[in-house]
């Protein structure tokens, strides 16, 4: 009978062991896992910052090139308006204002702009919220009709 118990202990132990040694693979697994987690997480971030630059570097192309476009046009208007008088006048200070407009958007770009706009919301914050209800209010006006 002892032999028997013997074996009934050895076969627990054996068992014990075998459970333990289980238990160590299934955590050594769940670590491997963990970590290859990791590294996709780490991928897939850089990959969408990478992303997020080439968005805001080509967004601020497209807007450098309108403001190479609105400057041409500002010649244009300079050119072929009225130079005397207060058609002149007039002439000149659209001209001006446009030219202006397209080198702050060549200067600047789509990111400097958002930016600016940024700050004077911030710095303003009571005149900005009263031109978003209006424009909601001009936007509602728009759809309903």
């Amino acid at each position: 009978m002892t032999t028997t118990a013997s074996n009934k202990k050895d076969l627990g132990q054996t068992a014990h062991e075998a459970a333990g040694n289980v238990a160590d693979k299934a955590k050594q697994a769940a670590g491997v896992v963990a970590d290859k987690a990791k590294d996709a997480a780490g991928y897939v971030a850089d990959k969408a910052k990478d992303l997020g630059q080439y968005a805001a570097k080509t967004a601020d192309n497209a807007a450098a090139s309108v403001g190479d476009g609105m400057k041409s046009m500002a010649q244009t208007i300079k050119q072929s308006g009225p130079q005397e008088g207060m058609l002149g006048k007039a002439t000149e200070t659209v001209a001006s204002t446009v030219e202006s407009a397209g080198r702050y958007l060549t200067d600047q770009g789509l990111t400097g702009a958002a930016e600016d706009v940024t700050n004077l919301i911030r710095r303003n914050p009571i005149p900005a919220i009263l031109v978003g209800i209006g424009i909601g209010i001009l936007i509602a006006r728009a759809t309903r009709s």
